[in-house]
């Protein structure tokens, strides 16, 4: 489900309404809606993509450019900072030892840390729009997070990722066609393509050695978030992937 785009803080709150309305509307029915990046230990589970584009008096920067897919140089900037911090990114946007049971090849999880044009299987996914709408529809789709996430802390991970990117100029790498699950090791190696982290643990650890993440939030917040998501590795390391589906089904 898509809602329409608006400023980060309205976005969230969207986010909260909406949410909350399904619950209600299924609540009403009989029924009971989950949010678990996993519901079913085998199934493809739920994630929670982000779009965003940045704006500058008006104009969309992610057309117009001579950038990757119409890019100007500020939009590929920010998008390369996202791209560069998402193995960090995850510890905040995609929070739960649930979420990696998703983040695993051909679960519509796009488990790389890859980008390219349209393409639904690369972690940063570059959006045109239609012929003619491009001025008004052109964005990034960030595909590995999920609704186990805060989504104020995950929109703020997000700008702070981006706007790393925009102080410090930089070029995205060559935009992938393929899903990165088609091609071997070797040539994912070959063409730079890494896996994203496969733990919630991985994730903590890229957080907690990100500077500028870590600058962003705050010593406190980035140690409280460093703290909770230890202290859900360590209740569940014991636990089969049905023992972690069941146990947060319903917590989402």
């Amino acid at each position: 489900m898509s809602v329409a785009a608006e400023d980060p803080l309205g976005a969230a709150d969207t986010f909260v309404l909406v949410r909350e309305t399904i619950r209600a509307l299924s609540a009403d029915r009989g029924l009971r809606a989950s949010f678990s990046p996993k519901v079913v230990a085998d199934g493809v589970g739920n994630g929670g993509h982000v779009h965003l584009s940045i704006w500058r008096g008006g104009v969309n920067l992610h057309d117009g450019g001579d950038g990757p897919c119409g890019m100007t140089d500020a939009a590929e900037s920010f998008a390369a900072g996202i791209l560069h911090r998402l193995p960090a990114l995850l510890a905040v946007g995609a929070p739960s030892v649930a979420s990696y049971l998703r983040l695993v090849p051909g679960h519509w999880a796009a488990p790389f840390q890859a980008c390219g044009h349209e393409n639904r299987e690369t972690a940063l996914r570059l959006i045109t729009g239609s012929r003619g709408e491009e001025g008004r529809a052109a964005n990034l789709e960030v595909k590995v997070l999920d609704q186990s996430a805060n989504p104020y802390l995950c929109l703020a991970a997000l700008i702070f990722a981006g706007l790393a990117g925009l102080a410090r100029p930089s070029r995205l790498p060559a935009l992938v066609d393929v899903d990165p699950a088609w091609l071997s090791e070797d040539e994912r190696a070959r063409r730079g393509i890494p896996e994203l982290p496969g733990t919630l643990a991985e994730a903590t650890d890229a957080f907690e050695a990100d500077a500028v993440l870590g600058a962003a939030f705050g010593p406190e917040l980035a140690a409280t978030v460093i703290d909770l998501r230890r202290a859900e590795v360590a209740r569940f390391a014991d636990s089969s992937p049905q023992e972690i589906v069941a146990a947060l089904r319903w917590v989402f």
